[in-house]
């Protein structure tokens, strides 16, 4: 059989999906671009809150660090506009009194609160100094039924509107965290909503209420024509059908059964604008959604305001946390230490031939973080090379003396019944020392 794949002058690298320079892009066929996007997307950070509740232990100066790298992170680009805190708490008193000083000279994320759906907490928030506090809304029958006393969707509804008009007293903006959304009825979500806008109507627009759906325990599918309420898509586009306007929607949704990001594109797909989680992915159980890759894809939708963050810092974030027993799993993506590591001995010939080859963009230009490769018996010299110029930028060629006295040994060991792989960090020093 003659075979019907014919050869061209030069490689097809697709360099609009794959830009040199940039993270992948999304490119639409011809006219199927989704009408429902919002013109801009952004995120919104949940690390003092839902960071701390998921056992990130966070002292006055540790969440002042983290807050200042969000500033550093976000820059101008208007990627990160928000990041709420507890106030039950001296510390996170604390936290945020040092965030609303940092805001009023000019940090470009704004501190929010959060607190209980009820009237006592709103008048705790009254007079903080913020424009803006999330108030808890339990949605689903699993909550309105068994946490109330006793019990039931009214009585649930009641509580949180009583809660409603005392913030939009204060003069501060309601956002109302519709927990546990993808497992609540419709019956329940949609009049309440209704309500919550009826009554805001009366105050000023700076005051319309945000409502944030919450996918809580993660059962929340990124499908078209699931049944409510498991669909994300599906329940983002009623609520806009409801009269919620994109801006004024946010999602929060959490990873445990792996759909975190998927969620969070299908969501803003459908036309919800903010996306609520936490930078390296901090929070209760598996984590919240996180942000870091949530925007790679911003940006390759074209959705950022304007520029790109500084993926860069996240790896002091990644630092921070490990100073505190929290960093990220090794194989975690984008910034854990084997995220961008090769351990085959094709991939590191690839490597050296043309690394494009095996990475998904431009790693060090844009996470500030190198292409790792680990020594195997397979690797040989190449490999060797690759890793060298790596970490130090040196080019050295394959009869360079050092470096065949290095893989020798390096053989050596293996040859003696070595099986583990030799990582950079325990050849660094020999290295150092190559004339």
């Amino acid at each position: 059989m003659t075979p019907t794949v014919t050869d061209v002058a030069g490689a097809d690298l697709f360099p609009e999906a794959f830009p040199k320079d940039q993270f992948p892009q999304v490119v639409w066929e011809p006219g199927r671009r989704p009408t429902t996007l919002p013109a801009q997307a952004w995120t919104t950070e949940t690390t003092h809150r839902d960071g701390q509740q998921g056992g990130l232990p966070l002292t006055e100066a540790d969440g002042l660090a983290i807050y200042d790298l969000m500033a550093r992170f976000t820059g101008a680009s208007g990627a990160l506009r928000q990041a709420e805190f507890f106030v039950y708490r001296s510390a996170d008193r604390a936290m945020l009194e040092g965030a609303l000083e940092r805001w009023r000279s000019g940090h470009p994320v704004e501190p929010t609160t959060w607190i209980r759906a009820t009237r006592k907490d709103a008048e705790l928030v009254a007079g903080l100094g913020v424009r803006e506090t999330g108030m808890l809304a339990s949605a689903s029958d699993y909550h309105t039924f068994y946490k109330f006393t006793p019990g039931g969707r009214a009585q649930a509804a009641r509580t949180y509107l009583d809660a409603v008009r005392a913030v939009l007293d204060t003069g501060l903006r309601p956002r109302l965290h519709l927990e546990d959304a993808t497992r609540a009825p419709r019956d329940f979500i949609l009049p309440f909503v209704a309500e919550v806008q009826a009554i805001a109507a009366a105050y000023p627009a700076a005051q319309a209420p945000r409502f944030r759906v919450c996918d809580t325990m993660g059962v929340g599918l990124p499908l078209e024509g699931v049944a409510w309420p498991r669909s994300v898509p599906g329940m983002v586009r009623t609520l806009r059908e409801a009269g919620i306007a994109s801006e004024l929607l946010e999602f929060h949704p959490h990873n445990d059964i792996h759909l975190v990001v998927a969620n969070c594109l299908a969501a803003v797909g459908a036309g919800c604008a903010a996306i609520n989680g936490t930078l390296l992915g901090k929070g209760e159980r598996t984590g919240n959604a996180p942000l870091e890759g949530v925007l790679l894809h911003l940006l390759g939708l074209g959705l950022i305001e304007a520029g790109a963050p500084d993926f860069t810092v996240l790896n002091d974030l990644n630092d921070l946390y490990d100073r505190l027993g929290q960093g990220v799993p090794a194989k975690y993506p984008l910034y854990g230490k084997d995220a961008h590591r090769t351990r085959a001995g094709i991939h590191a010939d690839g490597l050296n031939k043309f690394w494009p080859m095996y990475a998904p963009f431009n790693v060090p230009a844009l996470l500030g973080r190198p292409l790792e490769l680990s020594l195997t018996r397979d690797s040989g010299l190449a490999g060797l090379i690759f890793l060298i110029r790596a970490h130090t930028g040196r080019e050295l060629s394959k009869d360079h003396p050092g470096l065949r006295t290095l893989h020798e040994r390096l053989n050596t060991a293996f040859d003696a019944g070595r099986q583990s792989a030799v990582e950079w960090e325990e050849i660094a020093d020999q290295v150092q020392h190559l004339k």
